[in-house]
């Protein structure tokens, strides 16, 4: 057991954050941590790490047992572990980026620095000292430290050319991945991880669950990335209403799993309440006559004893929604041939082709800046056609979404924004709609430009609901908005019959909604398929762009020769990939082999014969970095 509290309670101005909070983190565990904003997600993660004491009334409360060393990244990147409540500011060091990497194993780093001076006089005791400190170096895979620096900083996304920077030089986002990557060198026993996804794109956060899947200590993650825990947790922790409820499984398992728990507390409330009645009109009935007063009473002290249960939280307050249409459009909704992405002068992608039937729902994914939004408002003419075609079918009627919501009048309050565009609908309709979407009540009536983010977005989303687009063009929907109403918004875009064409970063959305990617680079890449089958194609053989455009007189035959060259590729690439495997294993048992014999009386009492074995080693170390780094370059 790395890690067990108990009993933990925590009030602020007289409000309990946490309740009868109990959590046990076993080896290996790997354990999401989630609830809504202000749940007590982060005070619970301060009273494990020891930055804050719980509350307690008695001595049986707020026990706290750690038996691992912890380490921890909070959303700031600052990063700390058991005994360090401060954390580290990153900021403050002057160190490159390497130098800062390579702190983790100054243990290491003093060791082999003891044994190049031992190196100088490798007679009587020394002799011991140094077998004894080389073993230790081997053991803990000292001479792999390079390679495990130069492999974790390329996969959060820091090429060799970044080395050398000085780690004050980079931006608050490139701190915080830098922070992951220190603690990934760590690798302490328990490492607990908030929000790690927030400044990762696609590729980096990808490598990060990989690396996290085969990481040998236990994991704690709060993320609101539903498709990072889905990959990586065993199982989720959810604070609500102050309490911590586990479930098994990842985030796909907890939504069921929840759905079912609240079922089933719903039916033993409705069954106590029931009996509750009951009895209680057995009291009011008899208690008063002779013959059934005793039966009465004894009913009376029953319901004393009862533990009474509280009113579960119910998902009845969720929002609901349901995209309809009262056009019903043709089969071929959307042709775009050719087209350019451009800002400015600058183009970011050229020629992009493709199309849309009825009912597909088109993913376009991407990183920052590769022209996203930008091509959602060539589509739908909110900009200008600089060069290509885009052709929709008659029938068509949009309903369009745009990421920062600028189309609502800031100076209207909620109400007086729909009945601004729909004047024909009355007040008790206006409530309804307003009350499908969770806003209600006094709401209705705060001002647009002073309401969240995800207040506006639930605004849209119900003008949206009025508009009946048969083709729904959402740029981010779900930026700005809870799980569960993420939850409620993908439920209906499911359920949706139209043409959906989406901008996200969600993955897990993307997964669940898409029939079709497109992901934009330079170059613009058509996937049939959901996020899954995006992973699994780009890990095989990534797709080349539609090569219909680069060659139009014989587009089966250019897409067969393609094909073919891929396949070649990927045939010489996983050739070289088993060579280097093969030599890696061959140095590295020839490495361990000498490490043995360094240990032996008839070498290290033969100085020359040691210092042969030790320059060996040392140039076995040098080309396993090479073949490591060639190995990293090809997978």
């Amino acid at each position: 057991m790395k890690v067990n509290l108990s009993k933990i309670h925590k009030f602020y101005n007289g409000v309990q954050i946490l309740k009868n909070v109990n959590l046990t983190i076993q080896d290996n565990d790997r354990i999401g941590l989630i609830g809504n904003n202000g749940c007590g997600k982060s005070t619970l993660l301060r009273i494990l790490t020891g930055r804050e004491l719980p509350d307690t009334t008695d001595e049986t409360e707020g026990i706290i047992s750690i038996g691992c060393e912890i380490g921890f990244l909070e959303q700031s990147g600052t990063q700390g572990g058991k005994g360090d409540t401060q954390g580290e500011n990153i900021t403050r060091t002057t160190d490159t980026v390497f130098e800062y990497c390579k702190e983790v194993f100054s243990p290491l780093l003093n060791t082999f620095e003891e044994m190049r001076v031992l190196e100088k006089n490798l007679e009587g005791e020394n002799i011991r000292k140094y077998a004894d400190l080389s073993a230790y170096f081997e053991t803990n895979d000292g001479y792999n430290i390079d390679v495990k620096i130069k492999t974790v900083l390329n996969g959060m996304g820091f090429p060799p050319e970044t080395y050398t920077r000085n780690v004050e030089s980079f931006s608050g986002g490139e701190q915080t991945r830098l922070a992951i990557a220190k603690l990934l060198l760590k690798a302490p026993e328990l490492l607990i991880l908030d929000e790690p996804t927030n400044h990762l794109d696609f590729k980096t956060i990808a490598w990060l669950e990989d690396y996290l899947k085969t990481y040998k200590g236990a994991l704690l993650i709060v993320s609101h990335d539903r498709y990072f825990l889905d990959r990586l947790c065993t199982s989720i922790c959810e604070i609500e209403n102050a309490e911590l409820t586990r479930y098994k499984g990842n985030y796909s398992a907890f939504v069921h799993l929840k759905e079912e728990n609240v079922t089933r507390k719903i039916k033993e409330y409705e069954a106590q309440q029931e009996q509750i009645a009951k009895m209680e009109e057995y009291i009011v009935k008899n208690i008063t006559r002779a013959s059934t007063s005793k039966s009465a009473k004894s009913r009376v002290k029953a319901l004393e004893r009862m533990d009474y249960l509280e009113k579960p939280v119910t998902y009845h307050k969720s929002a609901k929604m349901s995209f309809e249409y009262n056009i019903e459009p043709p089969l071929e909704v959307l042709k775009v041939q050719d087209l350019a992405v451009r800002v400015g002068e600058k183009t970011l992608v050229d020629d992009v082709d493709f199309e849309l039937r009825r009912g597909e729902r088109l993913a376009i994914i991407g990183e920052n800046g590769t022209g996203k939004s930008t091509l959602l408002k060539l589509i739908t003419k909110r900009l200008p056609v600089y060069k290509g075609r885009v052709k929709w079918a008659e029938n068509v009627k949009i309903a369009y979404y745009e990421q920062e919501n600028t189309a609502l009048n800031p100076h209207h309050t909620i109400f007086e924004e729909i009945h601004s565009k729909f004047p024909l609908m009355n007040d008790v309709e206006i409530r309804s709609l307003l009350g499908q979407v969770r806003i209600t009540g006094e709401n209705v009536f705060k001002k647009v430009g002073v309401i969240s983010g995800g207040e506006r977005a639930k605004v849209r989303f119900a003008v949206m609901l009025l508009e009946k687009g048969n083709v729904l063009i959402l740029d981010e929907p779900t930026n700005h908005l809870d799980l569960s109403t993420k939850e409620v918004l993908e439920k209906a875009l499911t359920e949706y019959t139209g043409t959906v064409i989406f901008v996200s970063h969600d993955r897990y959305l993307v997964n669940k909604i898409a029939t079709k990617i497109i992901e934009l680079t330079d170059t613009s890449t058509e996937y049939k398929g959901n996020f899954d089958f995006y992973l699994k194609t780009k890990d095989n053989i990534a797709p080349v762009k539609d090569v219909i455009t680069e060659n139009k007189e014989n587009p089966q035959k250019q897409n067969v020769k393609s094909n073919k060259e891929q396949r070649k590729i990927a045939a010489e690439t996983r050739t070289q990939i088993k060579k280097l495997e093969s030599d890696i294993a061959e140095l590295e048992e020839k490495s361990a082999q000498l490490q043995i014999d360094i240990t032996l009386p008839e070498v290290f009492n033969d100085y020359k014969l040691l210092e042969e074995k030790c320059k060996l080693i040392e140039e076995y170390k040098n080309l396993l970095d090479i073949n490591l780094e060639k190995l990293l370059n090809l997978t």
